[in-house]
């Protein structure tokens, strides 16, 4: 895999931290137990999370965390560097698929425990689990697991007479009838879908497509991107695209946002940001689930955990998990569900507990779509270019089955590494 210019550096004096050293003595003066936590939320997502943790630090007397906030990739860049210094956190928050990155490289405590602690740790959404979850165990907490969903434009909508579509046969006819080319020039004006054909949303588009018509990418470490049922899919949305325009190719994600949020496309697979790109632009939007393919129906997740280092000790290892605890408890998961846009991570939160944000409601219908992207993959980044590729230059027209066995060929490899 490719390995980021932190991992490359990280110096001797991280087997140092791994050995078991601490920067410092995790208690101070005043006798109780000091964690970090680096995390990466920024907005007002952040301000509830740094609440809960202020409310955990309140609510006993033997614990004091202090919250740390960068961009997630600048987390990304100097976590190693500052553990090799034992200068980092104890808990630090990532993007999931980062997680068995750094599991792999020996940086995050094993997890099984806290999880076999069952008072501690509620039922949780199963796919939330999974995505913490490498071959080696559990490496975190759940701070957020939501599946892809469709945006769609009502107005677009009331205007071309069409239903919302729950399969993909309807999809494909629902994009027609929204699809605008006033001047019949080849261009539409105005697109039924905006279908991303790489650097999709979470990298997450295309394993839905393919989870809907009972395909896959990886399975038990090895690749099954090469079937039938994904040559099929690939075939099925390329010739739905060719004949009629109904989405642009060489799409990427950032330009598919671009094109929901200028009121110039009926449809588009999106996160839960998009409710707030579509109200800062003033397009009455609705959200459904993505409409299922001919297997079943199944939405990629995008998630966040949280992790604890091995820069802790002992003492500091079991403050951070009273702290998973509370954050996971009944009350912190709905208010961090509400402040955060995130559906909940427990399932005995249902709709009607966090129907004050609409958004939320509606996606905590959907959170039984929910399939984690590569779980326990290391290598995921790689595997991921190989999909773009392919995906790209399937709808290219390029012919499938000799793309397929190429994809096949290149994420086994990767996967071997």
């Amino acid at each position: 895999m490719k390995r980021t210019a932190a991992f490359l550096a990280a110096p001797l004096c991280l087997t140092l931290v791994l050995a078991g050293c601490s920067a410092s003595d995790p208690e101070t003066s005043d006798g109780r137990v000091h964690l970090t936590f680096w995390h990466g939320y920024t907005e007002s997502d952040g301000d509830v999370l740094n609440q809960i943790v202020d409310d955990f630090n309140a609510s006993q007397d033997a614990v004091v965390i202090s919250t740390e906030v960068n961009p997630w990739d600048v987390i990304d860049d100097t976590v190693l560097p500052a553990l090799s210094a034992g200068t980092g956190p104890e808990i630090v928050a990532m993007p999931a698929e980062r997680l068995p990155v750094y599991a792999d490289r020996r940086a995050l405590v094993n997890l099984d425990g806290f999880y076999a602690d069952e008072p501690a740790t509620p039922d949780l959404q199963p796919g939330a689990l999974d995505m913490v979850t490498t071959d080696d165990g559990a490496y975190g907490v759940p701070t957020g697991f939501v599946p892809l969903t469709m945006f769609y434009n009502k107005a677009l909508f009331a205007e071309a007479g069409v239903e919302v579509p729950t399969t993909w046969d309807e999809w494909v006819a629902a994009a027609k009838a929204l699809t605008v080319d006033a001047d019949h020039d080849g261009t539409p004006e105005q697109y039924g879908l905006a279908l991303a054909d790489h650097a999709t949303v979470g990298n997450g588009v295309w394993p839905t497509l393919f989870y809907g018509n009972g395909g896959g990418i990886v399975e038990d470490g090895r690749a099954v991107i090469d079937t039938p049922q994904n040559a099929e899919t690939l075939r099925f949305w390329h010739d739905a695209i060719a004949a009629d325009s109904i989405s642009p190719t060489g799409l990427d994600g950032v330009k598919g946002d671009s094109l929901f949020a200028g009121g110039r496309v009926g449809m588009y697979v999106g996160g839960p940001w998009m409710a707030s790109v579509a109200e800062e632009n003033g397009v009455d939007y609705g959200i459904a689930p993505v409409p299922a393919g001919p297997q079943g129906q199944a939405a990629s997740a995008i998630g966040v955990a949280m992790a604890l280092t091995v820069q802790a000790d002992d003492d500091q290892r079991a403050a951070a998990q009273e702290f998973f605890s509370y954050f996971l408890a009944h009350d912190q998961a709905v208010t961090w569900s509400l402040g955060s846009g995130w559906p909940p991570l427990r399932t005995d939160v249902g709709p009607d507990e966090v129907a004050e944000n609409p958004v939320v409601a509606e996606l905590t219908t959907q959170a039984r779509l929910a399939r984690p992207l590569l779980p326990g993959v290391v290598n995921n980044t790689d595997v991921l270019e190989e999909v773009d590729k392919l995906t790209q230059r399937a709808m290219a027209g390029q012919p499938v089955d000799g793309l397929l066995a190429e994809a096949q060929r290149e994420i086994q490899a990767a996967l071997d590494e």
